[in-house]
């Protein structure tokens, strides 16, 4: 019987060399690994450029609320100032019908009549303007530190010349202004006596009729008893009365008034 010859085995012996090869990590191209850094770099750049760019912004939005906040409270604040307010207040001096301010002879400074004086029996004293600016008083001048009075309350005319004398300027009305005007009174009164030239020395007070009547047509009226004095001995060297008269209420005419006539421009200055 014939024998049959071994089959040979047809499967290959793997090569070992290649796979061992195509294990093996291959290298990147250096150019390649330049580019991509480069990128990477570029894109961290442009990033940190992003952030500068937003805290810049940020910052810049800060500092434009910081200077709007600022800038609205100065501004408010001049709003509120007392040279501003009283503006605002009535008319403006334009439109109230203001006379020019008139200057009068003026006398009688230390002048005291009345209760209290070598004049005791004298209980009212004529005046040769109206309203009056100037002349002989009651001995005692107001010191209640009111601003505002109606014609119920208001004190004698000669005691508020006396006033006067000390450098007050007196604001004064028709009584028939009593009602309608009164709220706008106050307020100017409350404002005048904020402003430097009248500081705490203005006061808004009804001329009653036994004193004179307004010219037609005018209702309120201011004035002040100025005078040159020496400031070492307190003599006078000349004096003059001054008035203003207007149709209308108006802020901004008493604020002139008063800076023109200050309370430093008076025979006594000094009083209270």
């Amino acid at each position: 019987m014939a024998r049959k010859s071994p089959t040979r085995s047809t499967a290959k012996t793997p090569d070992t060399g290649d796979a061992a090869t195509s294990s093996r990590p291959q290298r990147t191209d250096p150019s390649v690994r330049k580019a991509r850094i480069a990128q990477a770099q570029k894109a961290q750049r442009s990033r940190e450029r992003r952030t500068v760019l937003l805290i810049v912004a940020g910052c810049a939005a800060l500092v434009l609320l910081l200077a709007g906040v600022i800038g609205y409270g100065i501004l408010d604040a001049r709003k509120n100032q007392p040279e501003n307010v009283i503006n605002s207040l009535g008319a403006p001096l334009a439109s109230a019908s203001c006379d020019p301010v008139t200057t009068d002879p003026a006398a009688g400074n230390s002048d005291h009549q009345g209760k209290g004086t070598d004049k005791p029996n004298i209980t009212k004293i004529a005046y040769s303007t109206v309203p009056p600016t100037s002349g002989p008083h009651f001995v005692q001048p107001v010191v209640d530190g009111r601003q505002f009075y109606t014609p119920s309350d208001s004190p004698a005319v000669e005691t508020l010349v006396h006033n006067l004398e000390h450098g007050y300027t007196v604001l004064w009305y028709a009584p028939s202004e009593a009602t309608t005007s009164a709220d706008q009174l106050k307020d100017i009164a409350a404002v005048a006596n904020k402003l430097g030239p009248s500081q705490a020395k203005l006061i808004v007070a009804p001329l009653p009729e036994a004193y004179g009547t307004l010219p037609e047509g005018k209702k309120f009226a201011l004035s002040h008893w100025s005078a040159v004095s020496d400031p070492t001995t307190g003599a006078v060297s000349s004096q003059a009365g001054h008035r203003m008269l207007c149709a209308q209420l108006s802020g901004e005419a008493v604020q002139s008034f008063v800076t023109q006539f200050p309370r430093t421009d008076a025979p006594e200055p000094r009083g209270v």
